[in-house]
């Protein structure tokens, strides 16, 4: 975290986008060493300018995504004002989403258009909820909305955590009670963990409605990460208009950690 806030404070500006994208990167790769968790990314897929749309299972799953495809993450307007990680993020090109609000989604969803037009990576979290790493819940589509209206492709982005032996690890959820120190110290008391990224087809590139794209993302991730696809309630998640009120933590999370805290 303080190597991030120097790099934030001292080098973001003064550097070219092309140059706080490599410190981004850089930056989650030596943080993901210091846990003893190595990348392992298949970028077949990967193109400028995709909304990446990825299953959600720890707080370290941004670092994970930054480490091969340094993004802009969609975040809660609330993090803005968490000490420390809000005014990191807000330097780290986070989007942040006032929820139920329709109007400012509509500025939200142009701010994305603009950076996806910009050749950048903007990474959602469509399950809208950590899990433990063993399934894969519903998307919320109207996140993948933006990109769709702006004319870029969405991007499947599947991630998943193994041990040395080959075995898939829990080490990393951070689903349920489980907090930050514990999923943390879970991390720490492997010897080396991988964290494999694995893009897929992009998608929406046809015309297809956001449902059909949700849907397709869904199956194209469960199977290269290796997952069942589990039921749960198509909810609208937190951030979106119509969205019930919540408490500031990610929606149905119990990660601390903004959308884009890197």
């Amino acid at each position: 975290m303080l190597a991030g806030l120097v790099a934030t404070f001292l080098l973001f500006p003064i550097c070219s986008e092309a140059a706080r994208l490599r410190l981004k990167s850089s930056w989650a790769v030596a943080l993901l060493d210091t846990l003893g968790v190595e990348v392992e990314a298949d970028l077949t897929h990967a193109i400028p300018g995709a909304l990446l749309v990825a299953n959600h299972v720890s707080w370290i799953d941004i670092y994970v995504i930054n480490a091969a495809l340094p993004s802009a993450f969609v975040s809660k307007a609330e993090v803005r004002d968490w000490p420390v990680i809000g005014w990191l993020a807000a330097k780290n090109d986070t989007i942040f989403l006032r929820r139920g609000s329709r109007g400012h989604a509509k500025i939200v969803n142009q701010e994305i258009g603009e950076l996806l037009e910009r050749g950048r990576h903007v990474a959602v979290f469509p399950e809208g909820t950590t899990t433990d790493g063993r399934s894969l819940l519903h998307f919320h589509a109207a996140l993948l909305q933006p990109a769709l209206t702006a004319g870029y492709p969405v991007l499947p982005v599947a991630i998943s955590y193994w041990e040395l032996d080959g075995q898939r690890s829990l080490a990393p959820r951070y689903d349920g009670d489980i907090s930050l120190g514990q999923c943390t110290r879970a991390i720490l008391g492997r010897k080396r963990l991988i964290a494999r990224l694995v893009t897929t087809p992009r998608r929406g590139l046809n015309g297809e409605d956001r449902k059909q794209v949700a849907a397709e993302a869904r199956e194209a991730i469960a199977l290269a990460a290796e997952l069942p696809l589990a039921s749960n309630p198509p909810e609208t998640p937190g951030g979106l208009p119509g969205a019930l009120p919540s408490d500031g933590r990610p929606t149905g999370s119990r990660s601390p950690a903004p959308a884009d805290s890197a």
